[in-house]
């Protein structure tokens, strides 16, 4: 058997200068005393390291690619995500609608102080008519050495907060977004509404309100779809699902908005009735089984209780 040409499909992805041995490798490392991280200083925070028995302390910064160095550090960066997101590609940087934002290790060590890079995040600026601009989140990653002691989170919220200081934003999305950044976006944007006025528990109870999307746009940039799932999350949190009215008004609130696909299929049979022949209309029915979707209705509701209970959980320990 013939070995496959490893460095070739390398060389696809990463710049020109890579280093093929170790000692040029540790030769390049000793001259990373001189780096600092690109751009402004936005968030500065600490996470406390069981191993080491102290805390750590961590920067956000947004660059662009009018920082000295910044576009060839960033060539090097994005490759990390070639291995470890699959639907990745690298984007334009030449498009100046671009910004970035990084999450950098703040250290010391033999009397110096060192930044290690923890990872980063794109945002795409979308023109809205007739004034404004939509930020969208394009890629995300948190490098695996750090993965899982919440830096995601603050880098996240520390993007919303960015934005939310703008007056020409009128919200933030993101794109093709994957389950787990869905789970990360669910927490943090509770996080910054749960102290709203509109989301205090008697106004919960009331039911999902247009003050709700009003006041989560205005002040924090967050979109109706987002806004509902956050008055859900919360809502659960103020409800007393051993309560059987209680439990059964949050559940019927929930599924009413879960129901909605179901409600256009029923839509799509009335035109069914009106247009198919009967043999074409016999099969159309087989396919739509309304115990189906009754048990499919109920799976996703306990399935979605179980998504908002671990966001409680996590936001009880922030």
């Amino acid at each position: 058997l013939q070995a496959d040409d490893v460095e070739s499909k390398i060389r696809e992805i990463i710049p020109p200068g890579f280093c093929t041995n170790t000692d040029d490798f540790v030769s390049l490392l000793e001259k990373e005393v001189n780096f600092k991280p690109f751009g402004m200083l936005l968030h500065t925070y600490s996470v406390h390291n069981e191993e080491a028995g102290e805390d750590i302390t961590y920067q956000i910064y947004k660059a662009d690619m009018t920082c000295p160095g910044f576009r060839e550090y960033h060539e090097r960066l994005q490759t990390f995500l070639m291995w470890f997101i699959e639907t990745a590609s690298f984007i334009d940087v030449d498009d100046e609608r671009w910004n970035y934002f990084l999450v950098f290790e703040k250290y010391n060590k033999d009397g110096a102080t060192l930044f290690a890079t923890v990872g980063y995040m794109t945002v795409y600026n979308y023109y809205v008519y007739p004034d404004k601009t939509r930020p969208r989140v394009s890629q995300m990653l948190i490098l695996p050495p750090f993965q899982g002691e919440g830096h995601g989170a603050q880098l996240l919220e520390t993007v919303h907060r960015y934005y939310m200081s703008s007056p020409t934003v009128l919200d933030i999305t993101a794109e093709d977004p994957s389950e787990n950044y869905m789970k990360l976006r669910d927490f943090v944007l509770v996080k910054l509404c749960q102290d709203l006025l509109c989301f205090s528990p008697g106004k919960l109870m009331q039911g999902f309100s247009q003050e709700m999307v009003m006041e989560a746009q205005q002040k924090l940039k967050i979109n109706k779809q987002h806004t509902r799932r956050v008055y859900e999350i919360l809502r659960l949190r103020a409800t007393d699902m051993g309560d059987a009215e209680q439990s059964r008004s949050y559940r019927l609130d929930v599924k009413r908005r879960l129901i909605g696909p179901y409600k256009k299929k029923q839509r799509e049979l009335a035109k069914m009735r009106r247009c198919l022949r009967p043999e074409e209309l016999t099969n159309q029915l087989n396919q739509i089984d309304i115990n189906m979707q009754h048990e499919q209705l109920e799976e996703s509701f306990q399935q979605l209780v179980s998504d908002y209970r671990r966001v409680l959980e996590r936001l009880a320990q922030a």
